[in-house]
């Protein structure tokens, strides 16, 4: 076989895939339809149990679905009612640091296209390189800085799933970004306090190690405002299905690199939870307001 054929062959199977996998999942939706996807980062999939009249829908169940190793994840699809609208929500995501092939992290990002969603809205937890944020803070991600050495599209092309070169000039979407800074001020959280949005560029690292003072400051330099271990190649795949993406950063630490101190997966999941208040109250406001 040619190496084009190869190619040809490879592209056609990952396709293959998605399609098994999308009808798995659609054969699950019963009346649903979603519209919007949800993937919540660590500390924050709460919001999956929010949902009404609720379809759970582990992983494992699902063909060619790798599983979730990461505390905090609880690796299920959670299908349902949130403001009025079908949504379809991933509680946990797969990283690139759990030994799985880029193609195989983003396979989701593919499969809930098919399924017709035209929205993603994507979280995370991750560390403050700008002095200007502080620990509990949400921060709207208006670009990113794809750190991590791979990148989901390199191999053969399926058509089907999108262009070869797919544009990343408004990977996330600046209409959402004005959206969800129109609604912050009505979000309170358990303090009776108003919720304070940040925004900025999301460096994307492979992980699993937390970065060093000297990383940390590289990024920094580089524009760097947060720093997280996924998102980068799930908006990668996002913009080459054409989905219309929100992107917020939980800022669970600092990461100065002048001032750098030690820090756990623990520590991160914990101020993640300190913060989910107002997490899901800006998340439901979007969902509700979202002209789809």
């Amino acid at each position: 076989m040619t190496p084009s054929a190869n190619s040809a062959s490879e592209a056609a199977n990952y396709g293959a895939q998605v399609k098994e996998a999308a009808a798995y999942i659609e054969s699950k939706l019963g009346f649903y339809k979603p519209v919007i996807g949800l993937i919540l980062g660590s500390g924050l999939g709460d919001l999956g149990d929010q949902i009404e009249d609720a379809v759970y829908l582990p992983y494992e169940e699902i063909p060619h679905f790798p599983r979730s190793t990461v505390e905090g994840h609880a690796g299920r699809f959670v299908i349902g009612k949130l403001e009025g609208k079908d949504v379809i929500i991933m509680q946990g995501r797969f990283h690139y640091y759990e030994g799985y092939p880029m193609r195989k992290v983003v396979l989701p990002v593919y499969v809930l296209a098919k399924l017709g969603i035209g929205t993603l809205v994507i979280t995370n937890a991750g560390g403050g390189m700008n002095r200007a944020f502080k620990a509990g803070d949400l921060m709207l991600i208006s670009d990113h800085l794809n750190m991590t050495g791979d990148n989901p599209l390199i191999g053969p092309n399926d058509p089907e799933l999108g262009v070869r070169f797919p544009d990343m000039s408004k990977a996330y979407d600046p209409e959402y970004i004005a959206l969800a800074k129109k609604l912050a001020p009505e979000i309170k959280g358990t303090d009776g306090e108003s919720l304070t949005l940040q925004e900025g560029v999301y460096a994307g690292i492979s992980g699993p190690t937390y970065e060093t003072p000297s990383e940390l400051k590289m990024l920094a330099y580089l524009g760097g405002d947060a720093v997280g271990m996924s998102t980068v190649p799930e908006v990668i795949a996002a913009s080459h299905s054409r989905l219309r993406v929100l992107g917020i950063t939980c800022i669970t630490d600092m990461a100065i690199g002048d001032e750098l101190e030690p820090l756990t997966h623990e520590q991160v999941v914990k101020v993640a939870n300190l913060t989910k208040p107002k997490f899901i109250g800006l998340v439901r406001a979007f969902v509700r307001e979202a002209q789809l």
